[in-house]
């Protein structure tokens, strides 16, 4: 029980929690003193000694750390059912000698793995080429890196003699994403960076741009603020045209709906069998009725003849009046009969 307690003191354990960083390596991590048995990729697979996780080993650059970075580390932490992941970070001598400039500086590498979630412990100034020595210091049980072959330092690739050895694991790449990608982006759009860092506040002098480049990146910034003020006001010219559309139609449908209504309001009032015909005849009948005369009877009453009085012999002018001639000549002869007898009663 003594020894298995020192074991598991001297070997650590991978981390259980994300609360802070992975440490950094000073000498080696596992000192334990009982022989560290070589383990074959099968048996890691299918479980490891009770007194130590597999130790697995990354290496690399890790400029400009990205997510390509992380699936690699993430598969090599997952490679064994309990692993301890110690990723290598060369140094900047080694890179810009071997590979060439960074982008970030070797501290700002470190840093960087030191707080992805996968990585238990950081080597820094790690060798480019791993030897014996390094494998048996650091007690590693395999290497987890592509299966590419890494042609650098004068050799084919440089973890041909790890996978003689039998203790090199691939893991996968993480297609269309790498460090020199993204450096292709920004060389390539160079112009458009430089004015946004230039508009950020930052000197031409730190970014490394002539005083000619200077004025046509800062023109080029305000031909680019003008074009989104005319592209501000347009949107907001169509806006308004919409809005005023949408008021028109509305409006349009009121006016039919109110049109529609006075029409059949009008029809209703003055229409063939409207109110207001009506109301006319009504009048009209009442206005004729008022000023027509009240009808005399058919038959007026026979007046009595006083008896005291007797009917006068009709005379001449009325005998002549309801008698027509029968002829011209009756009625001249009438006439001169009637002359002769006024000239007898004179």
């Amino acid at each position: 029980p003594g020894k298995m307690e020192e074991l598991e003191h001297t070997c650590p354990q991978p981390r259980t929690t994300l609360t802070e960083p992975a440490i950094f390596m000073q000498d080696t991590s596992c000192d334990c003193r009982a022989p560290h048995e070589k383990l074959t990729i099968e048996q890691a697979k299918h479980g490891t000694p009770v007194d130590r996780p597999v130790r697995v080993y990354a290496d690399g650059i890790f400029d400009l750390f990205h997510s390509g970075h992380a699936r690699a580390l993430m598969q090599a932490k997952n490679l064994f059912p309990n692993s301890y992941l110690i990723v290598g970070v060369c140094s900047d001598e080694l890179t810009h000698k071997y590979k060439g400039f960074t982008v970030m500086t070797e501290d700002e590498r470190y840093e960087a793995l030191r707080h992805c979630r996968y990585v238990d412990e950081v080597v820094r100034d790690a060798p480019w080429t791993l030897t014996a020595e390094f494998l048996e210091k650091h007690k590693i049980d395999f290497v987890a890196h592509d299966d590419i072959p890494y042609s650098s330092a004068g050799t084919e690739d440089v973890y041909k003699h790890i996978k003689e050895a039998g203790m090199f694991v691939p893991t996968q790449r993480t297609e269309g994403i790498s460090t020199s990608d993204l450096i292709t982006r920004i060389v390539r759009d160079y112009d458009v960076y430089a004015r946004r860092n230039l508009q950020r506040g930052y000197t031409a002098k730190e970014l490394n741009v002539s005083y000619i480049n200077e004025k046509k990146y800062r023109l080029q910034n305000q031909v680019d603020r003008m074009k989104e003020k005319v592209r501000t006001v347009e949107e907001k010219s169509k806006h308004f045209v919409y809005r005023v559309e949408e008021k028109s139609a509305d409006l349009i449908q009121k006016w039919e709906e109110k049109s529609r209504e006075f029409i059949g309001n009008f029809l209703e009032l003055f229409g063939p069998d409207g109110t207001w015909k009506q109301m006319f005849q009504e009048r009209s009948g009442r206005m004729i009725q008022a000023f027509s005369p009240r009808s005399s009877p058919s038959s007026s009453p026979t007046r009595e003849v006083s008896p005291s009085r007797s009917p006068s012999p009709p005379s001449r002018w009325a005998s002549a009046r309801n008698s027509p001639p029968s002829s011209p000549k009756g009625a001249s002869a009438s006439i001169s009969s009637m002359s002769e007898g006024d000239e007898d009663e004179k």
